[in-house]
C-alpha cells in the first residue's frame, strides 16, 4: 500500500480537479534562467533534498528511507525547460508518515536552505551528473536540441546548464533564483494512492502548505518564449567518434494542440493511428532484402510548452545515412500521395482497441504513476482528466469511424517546409550537407511528379495454427494450497504449474525453462550457437516472418520471447486472458518449427551484428565492461566479447539447428503460469497447445541439473587495481570495485538473503559517504553476480558483489579508497541500529508491493523449482526459502550484519578485491607532463602503472616518429 505525492512548479494554475490539492504554481524552469544562472533551477532541485528549514544534512533522505521510500526509486525530482517536479512514493498504512511526507514537499515550496556549505556539497553531484551527460548520446541530443530551437531561448537553456556556472555560482545567486520563482501561487500538489478518505488527504495538504509563505512579494510575470518557424529545412552532419552507429533524425516543429473538445480528442486518436501505421511500414521495410535501415520509428512529442515535434529516427549501416534519409522521406511522401490502405488502418484500429480494452479492464488496478501523470498533464497543458471509463467509451465510439484519409492527412506535418530539421550522425564523416539537400530535392521532385508507387503489402494468413494439434492429457495432478498453486504433469512430459490471481484483470504471464545451455558447447561450437537466437529471431521462430506475424497478431495482446543462457533455455510470455490461446499457439509453433536459415535474413543479421560490434569497439564503456569481465572472470571464451573475426566463423545452419533443438523436447520443460486464469477455460487450451507438442522419439538436449558443465571462471586471489585508458571526446570516468563472494552450501538459504541485505546496506552507506558527505558522485549501484554457477544442488556458490559509480577522473582512486574504508569500518564496527532498521524497512516495502504483483509470484515460484531445496515438492521448496527470509529478518542486528560482512566477503576487505577504473586516454604530451610532475618519493601504485604506460608510449613515439532536456536529482 503506497501513495505517490508530487509537487509541480510550473507557469499557470489549472482548474482544481478531484484528488488534486488547491493548485499553487512555482515556475522553476530552466528557460527562466539568466546567463549567469544557467543550471541553477536544477541546482535548487538538488538542494531541496539536502537541507530545508526543518531538515539538515540530507535528513529528508534518511527519514524517507527509514519508512521504506528508497532514494532514487521512491524519492526523486525532475527539472526540465518548462517545469520542476518533486515526487515521493510513501506507504499509506501509517497516517503519520503521509503527513510527514507532505510536510517535506511543503518545505520544498518555500524553505529550502541555500548556504555556502550546502551548495559546495551538491556541486560535485551536479558536476558528475553534467559529466555523465557528456557522453556520445548526450552530445548528440544536446546538439539536436540546439539546432531544433535555434533562434529561441530554449536553445540556450538546457536544464543541466553550464559547467562554469555549476562550479562558480554563488549561494546568493541560487537563493535569489529560488526566492524569485518558487511561489506558492504557482505550485500544484497531486496525491494518488490507496486512500480510505481523499478529503482527509486534501486537508493534510492544506494544513502543511497553508502555513507556508513565499519569501518575495507578488510572483513576477512569467514571459512566453516563442520558437520561430522556418520554411527552409535546417541540416546538420554530426560526426561522433563514440556513436553507437550511424543514424538519421528528421524533426518537424508544429504548434502544440489544445485538447478541449471531443473533436480534439478524435484528432489525437487519428494522429496516434498515423504514427502507428507508419511504424508498421518502417518495420516491414527494415526486414526486406538489403534494407535502407536496421530500425526506424515515428512519434510526436510535446518538447516544450509552445511546440511539439513530429520526429522520425533511424539507425543504419555506416555510409548508409543518405539511403536511409531518402527511404524515410519517400515513405511519408508515399502516404501523402496514396494514403494508408483500409487494411493497414484496420490493423492499427485493432491494436489501439486492444490497448484501451486492457486499460479499462485494469482500471481499478491502475498504477499510481499513471493517474499522477494524467493530473500533471492537466496542470501543465490543461488537458481534461476524464477517467478511463469515459476515455474507453470515447475510443470505442470514435475508432471505427476514423477513415484512412483522416489518418493519412497527418503526413503533411512531415513536410520539409514545416520547420524541418534534418540531421545525420556518423562515427566518421561520409555524407555532406549538400548530399542531404540533394536527397530532399530528389524526393520532393518525385512527389511532385507523382512518380512514387503505392504501398505493396504482404499476404497475411488468417490462422496462426492451421492444423490444430491433438490435445494431451493430465497424468498427474497436485494441489499446493499453502502457496495457491496447482501442478500438472502432462502426457508429453511437460510439467505445468499455475497460480490464479486477481492483481491485474488483463494479465497472464508465463515462463518455461529447461536445464542445459551454452555451457555444454565446445569453444568451436560456441560462436555459431550463441548467434542462434539472433539469426532465428530474424527468420521467424514461430514459422512466420516477423513482419507477417506482426500483422497476424494485430489486436491481440500476446507476446512470447526466448532466451538461451549458460545453463538454461527459457521461453516467456505476457498476454491478455482472452488471448491466452494465441500465446500458447506461439509456444506450440516454437516447439514444432524447424528454423531454416535464408540468405537474405542471415545477411541482415550479420550486417546488424557487425555494426553493433564496431559501435562497441568505439564505445569507452563497452571497452571498460569487457576488461572488467576479463579481470574478474578470466579470459574464458564465454565471457569474451564477440569480434568481427568471430562473425566470419558463424555457421548459420548450425546456429539455427541448435536453436530449434533448444525448444524441441517438451518433456524437459517446466512451465509456470501466473495471472487472471480461469481453469475451466485455460486448461483445455493448455492441454491442446502445450500438451499437444509432440515428444521426439529420441531425447533432445536432456540434461541433469547436477551434471551440467560449469563455466570456467575464477575471481583473482590477490588485489588488482587497474586503469583502463580509452580514447574519449570528453573526459569520463567509471569505477567498479568488486569483491569475491562465497556462500556455503550448508547455509545457502539464509546466505542468499544476507547477500541481498548486505548489497542494499553497502549501497546506502557508500552513497552517504561519497555523495552526501563528500559530494563527489551522483549515484552508486551495488550489484550481486552469482550467475556463473551451475545450478547443481551441491557445492558452495561463488560470485562477486560490485560497487559501481562514476566520478571526476582526478579523484577516482581516492573515492575507491573511501569506499574501501567505509566497508572496512562496517566489517570492524558494524552498522548502526538505524542502518539496519532502514534496510529492513526498504526490503519489507518491496516485499509487500511484490506480493501484489504477478511477476513477483512468477519469479518466486520459478526460484522454488530451481532452488537447491527442490526435490519434487514446489511448496516445500517455497516454504524453505520463505523461512530463510524470515529467519534472516529476525536475526538481522548490527552484530549479525557485521559477522555476515566478515563471513561472506573477504575479511579484511582490503586483502582481496579488484578496482578497475575507466579513464580518458592521455595525449603523449600529457603523459610526459604527468611524469615530470610526479615526485619520485611519492609514487602510488597507480602512478607506477601510469609511469610504465608513459614509458611505453615514449618508446613507441621515438620508434615510429610520429545532450538534454530533463534531469533527475
Amino acid at each position: 500500500m503506497a501513495s505517490l505525492i508530487t509537487a509541480s512548479p510550473t507557469t499557470s494554475a489549472p482548474t482544481p480537479s478531484p484528488g488534486c490539492a488547491p493548485p499553487s504554481p512555482l515556475p522553476s524552469r530552466s528557460v527562466l534562467e539568466e546567463e549567469e544562472e544557467r543550471g541553477v533551477a536544477h541546482i535548487v532541485e538538488h538542494l531541496a533534498f539536502s537541507a530545508t528549514k526543518k531538515y539538515t544534512n540530507h535528513d529528508i533522505i534518511k527519514f524517507l528511507e527509514s519508512i521504506g521510500a528508497e532514494f532514487g526509486a521512491c524519492q526523486n525530482a525532475l527539472t526540465s525547460s518548462d517545469e520542476t517536479i518533486y515526487e515521493l512514493l510513501v506507504p499509506v498504512d501509517k497516517p503519520d508518515l503521509l503527513s510527514q511526507a507532505i510536510s517535506v514537499l511543503a518545505e520544498f515550496s518555500s524553505e529550502v536552505r541555500v548556504s555556502a556549505e550546502d551548495l559546495e556539497k551538491e556541486r560535485g553531484a551536479v558536476l558528475e551528473e553534467y559529466r555523465g551527460g557528456r557522453n556520445a548520446a548526450g552530445r548528440m541530443q544536446d546538439a539536436h536540441w540546439i539546432l531544433m530551437f535555434e533562434g529561441s531561448k530554449y536553445a540556450e537553456r538546457l536544464p543541466i546548464g553550464l559547467e562554469k556556472v555549476i562550479r562558480t555560482v554563488t549561494p546568493e545567486t541560487v537563493k535569489q533564483f529560488y526566492q524569485k520563482w518558487y511561489h506558492l501561487q504557482n505550485m500544484a500538489v497531486v496525491a494518488v494512492g490507496d486512500f480510505s478518505d481523499t478529503k482527509s488527504v486534501v486537508e493534510l495538504i492544506r494544513a502543511h502548505f497553508g502555513q507556508k509563505v513565499s519569501i518575495s512579494g507578488p510572483p513576477p510575470v512569467i514571459p512566453d518564449f516563442p520558437v520561430p518557424s522556418h520554411e527552409e529545412p535546417r541540416f546538420s552532419c554530426f560526426v561522433e567518434s563514440e556513436a553507437a552507429g550511424s543514424a538519421v533524425m528528421i524533426s518537424c516543429k508544429i504548434p502544440v494542440d489544445e485538447m478541449r473538445t471531443v473533436k480534439d480528442y478524435r484528432d489525437s486518436l487519428a494522429e496516434a493511428m498515423f504514427h502507428c501505421a507508419l511504424n508498421q511500414r518502417f518495420f516491414k521495410i527494415s526486414r526486406r532484402k538489403d534494407p535502407p535501415y536496421f530500425s526506424c520509428s515515428s512519434a510526436a512529442d510535446a518538447l516544450v510548452r509552445p511546440i511539439k515535434a513530429y520526429i522520425m529516427t533511424s539507425s543504419c549501416r555506416e555510409r548508409g545515412t543518405i539511403e536511409a534519409l531518402e527511404s524515410m522521406l519517400m515513405e511519408v511522401a508515399r502516404v501523402r500521395l496514396h494514403g494508408f490502405s483500409e487494411r493497414e488502418i484496420s490493423i492499427v484500429r485493432a491494436l489501439m482497441m486492444s490497448e484501451i480494452e486492457s486499460a479499462y479492464l485494469e482500471r481499478d488496478q491502475m498504477q499510481s504513476t499513471s493517474l499522477r501523470d494524467e493530473y500533471l498533464q492537466h496542470f501543465f497543458r490543461k488537458e481534461p482528466v476524464v477517467g478511463i471509463e469515459y476515455e474507453a467509451q470515447l475510443q470505442k465510439t470514435l475508432l471505427p469511424y476514423i477513415s484512412p484519409a483522416e489518418v493519412s492527412k497527418f503526413a503533411v506535418n512531415f513536410c520539409t517546409t514545416c520547420s524541418c530539421v534534418i540531421k545525420i550522425v556518423e562515427p566518421r564523416a561520409c555524407a555532406t550537407i549538400e548530399d542531404l539537400k540533394a536527397s530532399v530535392l530528389k524526393v520532393n521532385a518525385l512527389e511532385e511528379e507523382k512518380k512514387i508507387s503505392p504501398w505493396d503489402d504482404e499476404h497475411v494468413p488468417e490462422e496462426i495454427v492451421i492444423d490444430k494439434p491433438n490435445p494431451g492429457s493430465i497424468v498427474q495432478h497436485s494441489d499446493f494450497p499453502s502457496i495457491g498453486v496447482t501442478e500438472l504433469l502432462l502426457s508429453n512430459g511437460m510439467r505445468i504449474c499455475y497460480k490464479c490471481t486477481d492483481f491485474l484483470d488483463d494479465q497472464v504471464i508465463f515462463t518455461g525453462f529447461s536445464y542445459g545451455g551454452l555451457s555444454e558447447l565446445s569453444e568451436d561450437e560456441y560462436i555459431s550457437c550463441s548467434m542462434g537466437s539472433t539469426i532465428s529471431g530474424e527468420i521467424g521462430v514461430y514459422g512466420y516472418k516477423p513482419s507477417v506475424l506482426m500483422d497476424m497478431l494485430a489486436g491481440k495482446r500476446a507476446e512470447v520471447g526466448t532466451k538461451v543462457g549458460a545453463y538454461m533455455r527459457t521461453f516467456s510470455g505476457d498476454c491478455s486472458p482472452t488471448d491466452l490461446e494465441t500465446a500458447l499457439q506461439l509456444v506450440y509453433l516454437l516447439f514444432t518449427t524447424n528454423v531454416e536459415p535464408r540468405d537474405e535474413e542471415v545477411k541482415i543479421v550479420m550486417q546488424m551484428a557487425e555494426e553493433a560490434i564496431r559501435a562497441q569497439e568505439r564505445d569507452p564503456y563497452t571497452v571498460f565492461a569487457n576488461r572488467v569481465r576479463e579481470v574478474n572472470y578470466g579470459n574464458s571464451y564465454f565471457f569474451r566479447p564477440i569480434r568481427i573475426s568471430d562473425l566470419r566463423k558463424v555457421d548459420p545452419i548450425r546456429a539455427c539447428k541448435y536453436f530449434s533443438d533448444c525448444f524441441k523436447d517438451p518433456s524437459t520443460f517446466t512451465v509456470v503460469i501466473v495471472g487472471n486464469i480461469d481453469p475451466s477455460v485455460s486448461l483445455p487450451l493448455i492441454l491442446q497447445y502445450l500438451g499437444g507438442i509432440p515428444r521426439p522419439a529420441e531425447l533432445v538436449l536432456q540434461f541433469n541439473r547436477d551434471d551440467l558443465k560449469g563455466l570456467p571462471f575464477k575471481f583473482p586471489a590477490t588485489i588488482v587495481r587497474e586503469v583502463v585508458r580509452s580514447p574519449m571526446v570528453e573526459a569520463q570516468c567509471s569505477v567498479q570495485l568488486a569483491f569475491p563472494v562465497v556462500l556455503k552450501n550448508m547455509s545457502m538459504m539464509e546466505e542468499i538473503h544476507y547477500v541481498g541485505f548486505l548489497s542494499k546496506l553497502l549501497e546506502t552507506k557508500i552513497m552517504q559517504v561519497l555523495r552526501f558527505k563528500h559530494g563527489q558522485i551522483y549515484s552508486v549501484n551495488v550489484s550481486v553476480f552469482l550467475g556463473g554457477n551451475k545450478p547443481s544442488r551441491t557445492g558452495d556458490v561463488r560470485g562477486d558483489i560490485s560497487v559501481n559509480f562514476s566520478c571526476d577522473p582526478d579523484i577516482s582512486s581516492k573515492l575507491v579508497d573511501l569506499a574501501l574504508e567505509e566497508l572496512m569500518y562496517l566489517q570492524n564496527h558494524g552498522p548502526s541500529d538505524e542502518d539496519v532498521s532502514t534496510i529492513l524497512e526498504i526490503e519489507q516495502r518491496a516485499h509487500e508491493n511484490g506480493l501484489q504483483e504477478n511477476y513477483y509470484w512468477l519469479d518466486r515460484i520459478l526460484r522454488s523449482y530451481q532452488s537447491r531445496a527442490y526435490f519434487g515438492d514446489v511448496s516445500a521448496s517455497f516454504k524453505i526459502q520463505d523461512e530463510g527470509r524470515t529467519k534472516v529478518r529476525k536475526a538481522l542486528t548490527p552484530s549479525t550484519v557485521q559477522l555476515a560482512l566478515q563471513r561472506i566477503l573477504p575479511f579484511p576487505c582490503k586483502k582481496q578485491y579488484t578496482a578497475v577504473i575507466l579513464m580518458p586516454q592521455l595525449s603523449h604530451l600529457k603523459l610526459l607532463k604527468s611524469l615530470l610532475q610526479l615526485r619520485s618519493d611519492g609514487f602510488s601504485r597507480d602512478a607506477k602503472i601510469l609511469a610504465g604506460a608513459a614509458g611505453a608510449v615514449v618508446l613507441a613515439v621515438s620508434l615510429w616518429r610520429y545532450s538534454r532536456s530533463t534531469l533527475n536529482s
